[in-house]
């Protein structure tokens, strides 16, 4: 992996719920469309320029409703404006398989969609993905490919090169300690990814548990992006629980100003992508 120039503005995405997590983990979990608005408002003053949506059901568990989509998207709008990238999950959470996942994006035409290699394109299923990318590229939809380990990195990377995936430098979600004991990620869990990136890539981490700050920071010095928020780590780098995930936000960015990197806006954003 080529160390980018420390100049590079760096994106701070938000992930303020996921899938799993409930008001016992946070009492100040956002889950309602208004709760997320207001969370993604505050995170936009700390300097995210992308909101990971998760949406929930009638009963608080993770959904991939295309109307509750809706719904969350037009009040982050209505309070944000186009202040932030609003990228959707499509995560199955083994509850969905890649043809649902495939018929929501394309149903909803998000801005932007996370998509797991392993989950959206299955061993066998790579005529079906390389239809849905072609459909997702005529439609400006973004992609970020989620990454658990090197395996899957080389697995994308051979999708490109059989022009399965048409797009030509897509983001990449570097997700770190995924299968690690109690999912405690630590900086080193980058190495592996480091080794294997070939120059010029656009990267991001994610991490879980206490270490999710310090991870951010070895990806923001070497040039890459982050993602922090509720759904990996509640826990600041003093310790102490995060009131709201503004507060894990504003972590990432004093980081970012302290090495001399600017702060992505979502319009760079959506120029780089």
């Amino acid at each position: 992996m080529e160390q980018q120039s420390v100049l590079t503005p760096a994106i701070i995405a938000v992930a303020p719920n996921g899938a799993r997590k409930t008001r016992r983990d946070h009492p100040a979990l956002p889950i309602s469309p208004s709760e997320l608005a207001v969370e993604a408002k505050a995170c936009v003053a700390e300097g995210a320029s992308m909101i990971h949506l998760h949406v929930r059901d009638e009963e608080g568990a993770h959904t991939l409703d295309v109307p509750r989509y809706r719904d969350a998207i037009s009040t982050i709008r209505d309070n944000v404006g186009d202040d932030i990238v609003i990228q959707v999950t499509s995560e199955a959470v083994g509850i969905y398989n890649a043809d649902q996942q495939m018929e929501m994006v394309v149903e909803l035409q998000p801005e932007a969609v996370s998509l797991a290699i392993r989950e959206i394109v299955p061993e066998g299923g790579e005529e079906k993905a390389a239809t849905f990318f072609s459909e997702m590229q005529a439609r400006d939809i973004v992609p970020q490919f989620i990454l658990y380990s090197v395996e899957d990195l080389r697995r994308c990377d051979a999708l490109m090169r059989d022009a399965i995936i048409p797009f030509s430098n897509p983001f990449l979600q570097l997700v770190l300690g995924r299968y690690t004991a109690g999912q405690q990620s630590h900086p080193r869990d980058l190495i592996p990814f480091a080794e294997a990136l070939d120059a010029g890539r656009h990267w991001s981490v994610c991490a879980f548990g206490p270490l999710e700050h310090a991870s951010a920071s070895c990806a923001l010095a070497m040039g890459g992006h982050v993602r922090v928020g509720f759904e990996n780590n509640m826990m600041l780098k003093s310790g102490k629980i995060a009131k709201n995930n503004a507060e894990l936000v504003r972590q990432a960015r004093k980081v970012a100003e302290a090495i001399g990197r600017t702060l992505a806006t979502a319009d760079d954003l959506r120029r780089m992508f």
